[in-house]
């Protein structure tokens, strides 16, 4: 995992990071070492000689925008240069794309055959944050996209929430709601993936067993978040007789020591906590949460 100066310093935001993009530099021989240095800001390289960042955690362009793009460069040319990186291997393409890959992708239809780049000497972790800043702050990722590159970044580097959110220049909590939304089944991922169901909506789904057919409901019915929170709460609701009566029939007074246990509870966690305590043994024990961010601090007591 990058040191902290690196952390510290990809996580200054996208202004002071295009600022540093801006300022283009040179292709060095292979057997220099790798350098900043200052060249014309209208370096070119043959278009070809460009490649796609597999790792690139946007996977969605709409063909449209793609096609407006490459209108817009067709009479204007591209205005801002792609950021890029040397390949490591004998390829074709000398250059990987760091970020960029919409306006690569534009000027190949706008049938362009150089494009201007600014070259950084990155490793494979730099350019990964470097990839999620910038389609994060520009809002190029869809909430699916931005969650598995959060995921993959700390997959591969071991990142903990908080450190993830001071490199992006995100909250915690955001980080925390946005990696959630990937504990819901593939169909209302693509839902999600594709806009016909916002994050808001999907977040409402996560505590389900079955969140597919409320999902499709929400989209069919073209449901409000608030209405799909309501949703869910009643698919989550059980029984009240179920909670207060035992096998016999008797309502369950709780005693003294549940009642204590309760209280208990509540303080640890910040939380409303309600236990129900069978004769048999059993019992259910409820904690209530009034946002997400309750939510996520529980969730990190409870792992912790």
């Amino acid at each position: 995992m990058a040191d902290d100066a690196s952390k510290k310093r990809l996580g200054r935001g996208l202004a002071a990071l295009i600022g540093e993009m801006d300022k283009p530099v040179a292709p060095l021989a292979t057997t220099a070492p790798v350098e900043a240095v200052q060249v014309p800001d209208d370096q070119r390289v043959p278009i070809e000689s460009v490649r796609c960042n597999p790792n690139n955690p946007r996977r969605t362009f709409a063909e449209t925008e793609l096609d407006e793009l490459a209108g817009s460069i067709r009479e204007h040319g591209i205005v801002q240069p792609i950021l890029v990186r040397r390949t490591s291997d004998d390829s074709a393409s000398a250059w990987e794309i760091i970020a960029g890959e919409r306006r690569w992708r534009a000027a190949q239809r706008a049938g362009l055959h150089e494009v201007p780049i600014v070259i950084r000497d990155v490793d494979d972790q730099q350019a990964l944050e470097l990839a999620i800043i910038e389609n994060v702050q520009r809002s190029d990722l869809n909430p699916v996209e931005e969650a598995q590159g959060y995921q993959q970044l700390m997959d591969q580097y071991a990142y903990k929430q908080s450190e993830l959110g001071d490199v992006i220049g995100k909250s915690r909590s955001h980080v925390a709601n946005t990696l959630r939304l990937l504990r819901l089944p593939d169909p209302v991922l693509s839902m999600v993936s594709s806009g016909s169901l916002s994050a808001g909506h999907a977040r409402a789904l996560i505590p389900l067993g079955n969140p597919a057919s409320l999902a499709q409901r929400i989209v069919d019915e073209g449901l409000s978040a608030r209405e799909a929170e309501r949703l869910a709460a009643a698919a989550l609701a059980v029984p009240t007789d179920l909670e207060t009566k035992s096998a016999g029939g008797l309502s369950l007074q709780p005693d003294s020591d549940v009642l204590a246990l309760e209280k208990k509870l509540s303080d640890a966690l910040g939380m409303k906590v309600s236990l129900k305590h069978k004769p048999n043994g059993k019992g259910r024990l409820t904690i209530d949460y009034r946002s997400l961010d309750q939510l996520d601090a529980l969730e990190n007591k409870l792992i912790k």
